[in-house]
């Protein structure tokens, strides 16, 4: 007899189902200085929310020049969060829209580091930071990721 698994695999939401599950996960999404930044509070973690943050920087993409996570009201990621940061990160790539996280806490920033995601993303302790730094390292950051797989 066969076991069958049923989990989705890649899922999408729409933003009328983000906003009809209750998500340990909710976002902000304000303007500064010409970037969309992303207000992240809560956890992001397998599954729902770390689908939802996906979703919503997909949203974003194509209507900003660049987007910054602001990373600092979020309690928990686990390894689906980070993989969808990453994802996050691909897709600013592939459109040509860097996407910086600026303001982790302790904890996140002690993952960034100890899954060496740090050399990757650009990590700013701001948001102000992130804003304003220039938009050339995630290049060379995208292309040692690409070099690194």
């Amino acid at each position: 007899m066969q076991a069958v698994v049923d989990f989705p695999t890649n899922e999408i939401f729409t933003q009328e189902e983000i906003r009809e599950k209750k998500l340990n996960l909710s976002f902000e999404v304000a303007s500064y200085e010409g970037a969309t930044v992303l207000r992240c509070k809560g956890r992001i973690v397998f599954r729902d929310e770390a689908l939802a943050l996906s979703a919503k920087v997909a949203d974003l993409l194509p209507t900003s020049r660049q987007v910054v996570i602001d990373l600092a009201d979020v309690e928990m990621i686990d390894s689906a969060g980070l993989g969808e940061l990453v994802v996050a990160f691909m897709s600013g790539q592939i459109t040509s829209v860097p996407v910086k996280l600026a303001s982790p806490n302790r904890l996140v920033r002690k993952i960034l580091e100890i899954t060496n995601l740090n050399s990757v993303f650009e990590v700013h302790e701001r948001v102000r930071d992130a804003v304003m730094s220039p938009r050339t390292s995630s290049v060379a950051n995208a292309q040692s990721f690409g070099a690194s797989l």
